[in-house]
């Protein structure tokens, strides 16, 4: 989808915020900062425009220090705070808004705990903003030796931000352009990333996967059991009819990723009875409760190969027990794919991104790869390029996944040559998302780029699914012309020879006198003078 002038100059705005703190930390620790600081300064700016509506002449005519002068002269007034409550699920008082904190910063008088107080305030209003804040460390000697130091950083990333318009933007104008700082931040942090951001374009190709053949015209349910910041959840929201009724479920073990997955949904404007999001270890305790809620898509891009317990109590575990073995502990790919699957309605989608050893390696994930294929629960797997991700450069797979699937074939597509090459990351094209959309759904074979392999087939491949036993991509070697080659030959011959009588006659112009030394240069020139011959 283009992006309107608005976002790209609201990105780039809000982008050029973070040099007050590119020359103190990275990118993974500054991205707390800025993500929090513009977070609040959304809730203050949407509170005082509220203030402008109830109480004032509305926020089209109302500039944000009027509202907050208003605001200040009816601070008494508790059916405006209780109104104010209902509508946003926080309340900040006068002397803890944005503007506020910036009059502070314009004369001169600024000090941390102004914004400390601002941050504790709305984190104690409600539960959905507990916590909110904790990365956001305002004492951080990174910020600077001393507590004026500290304070003139933040002033600095606070007027940065102050003249920007977070609320009147259009749609999810915000939304969007903090997404794109997520993107940037994820690509200054390298490895880091991995932790908190899947690209945009995988994010487009896991959501679409799964709604291929699916009509939800009441809203769906979405879930990712390893959400990072959300970004991937989110992305339904462009691809169905009713986005106000996609009930989201999200689940994330790091805090500040989490806490960020909070910020993000909140930006786009997802109400908060639509969100239910989870700080804890998928794989530990299994959640949501599956006699509660099974989801219409399950989507995942769950940490690779990671180290889990495996403890032998897991093989009593419904998401586990019907396979008999349980993931190995140097590898929990299996164990995030077969919580997801546990958790996707009978008539969902699933679309999970692995490394593609889940396709071939033996063992205890053989035999859980091949009680998947027996009871028809492998629907496609996609050869993606390498070098993706920010995290890491090895090529993955999607492994799409239904539970009412009519047959046990599998639809193979290598989409591994077909992408855009970047200076530091690969990028898949929309013509690519489209070419993998359309032939998932076809599901017909496209010579050196799918096949659709029945059960009796990959049985006979012992359901090892690594593609190219079932995608031919060789590409025969063109044919030689020997004529062309004898000719170049000749012509090569033939300049050698140029080259060396050149050499002879160069040689021959040399003198010394050193009857040693003349001996060579004779020698040398017999030599070569024999060859020309």
């Amino acid at each position: 989808m283009a992006k309107t002038n608005e976002t790209k100059n609201l990105e780039t705005a809000l982008f050029s915020a973070a040099d007050a703190l590119r020359s103190k930390m990275d990118a993974n620790e500054y991205k707390n900062y800025l993500l929090g600081i513009i977070f609040y300064k959304y809730l203050s700016d949407s509170l005082l425009y509220e203030v402008a509506d109830e109480i004032g002449d509305g926020r089209e005519s109302t500039t944000l220090a009027e509202a907050q002068k208003l605001y200040e002269e009816n601070t008494d007034d508790e059916d405006l705070r209780d109104e104010l409550m209902d509508t946003f699920s926080y309340v900040i008082t006068p002397e803890n808004t944005f503007t506020k904190v910036m009059e502070h910063v314009n004369d001169h008088s600024f000090q941390i705990v102004n914004l400390g107080d601002a941050f504790k305030e709305i984190e104690g209003t409600n539960d959905t903003f507990e916590g909110l804040f904790d990365d956001v460390d305002l004492f951080s000697r990174r910020l600077g030796s001393n507590a004026q130091k500290q304070a003139d950083t933040i002033s600095a990333v606070l007027s940065a931000i102050d003249g920007l318009e977070l609320v009147k933007s259009a749609g999810d104008t915000l939304g969007d352009a903090y997404e794109y700082l997520i993107s940037q931040f994820a690509s200054e942090s390298g490895k880091k990333a991995g932790e908190f951001y899947t690209p945009q374009q995988v994010s487009e190709l896991l959501t679409r996967l799964t709604l291929v053949g699916r009509h939800y015209p009441e809203g769906l349910t979405v879930y990712d059991p390893a959400m990072g910041s959300g970004s991937l959840l989110l992305n339904f929201r462009k691809y169905t009819q009713h986005k106000e009724e996609i009930i989201y479920y999200g689940q994330e073990i790091n805090t500040s990723t989490y806490n960020l997955a909070r910020m993000n949904m909140i930006l786009h404007h997802v109400d908060t009875a639509n969100q239910h999001l989870r700080n804890g270890d998928t794989l530990d305790a299994d959640w949501p409760p599956s006699a509660k809620t099974n989801f219409d898509a399950v989507v995942m891009n769950p940490p690779y190969s990671l180290h889990w317990s495996a403890a032998k109590g897991f093989l009593e575990d419904p998401r586990f027990s019907k396979y008999g073995v349980l993931a190995p502990k140097s590898k929990a790919d299996y164990a995030f794919l077969l919580h997801g699957f546990y958790h996707l309605k009978n008539t969902g989608t699933m679309a999970i991104v692995l490394p593609h050893g889940v396709l071939f390696r033996g063992a205890k994930e053989g035999k859980i790869r091949q009680k998947l294929l027996e009871d028809g629960s492998i629907d496609a797997v996609i050869g993606l390029p390498a070098n993706l991700f920010y995290s890491t450069s090895i090529p993955t797979t999607i492994v799409v996944l239904k539970k009412d699937k009519q047959d046990r074939s599998v639809m193979f597509i290598d989409a591994s040559k077909e992408f855009e090459k970047g200076k530091n990351q690969n990028k898949l094209r929309e013509a690519d998302i489209s070419k993998i959309l359309d032939t998932y759904e076809k599901r017909q074979d496209v010579d050196k780029y799918a096949h659709l392999a029945t059960f009796d087939e990959i049985k006979e491949n012992d359901f090892n699914l690594n593609i190219p036993r079932y995608v031919d991509t060789f590409e025969p070697e063109p044919e030689v012309d020997l004529r062309q080659v004898s000719k170049e030959l000749r012509d090569v011959n033939a300049q050698i020879k140029d080259n060396e009588q050149e050499l002879v006659g160069m040689l021959k112009q040399l003198t010394s006198k050193d009857d040693e030394v003349m001996a060579g240069i004779n020698d040398i020139i017999k030599d070569l003078e024999g060859e020309i011959k």
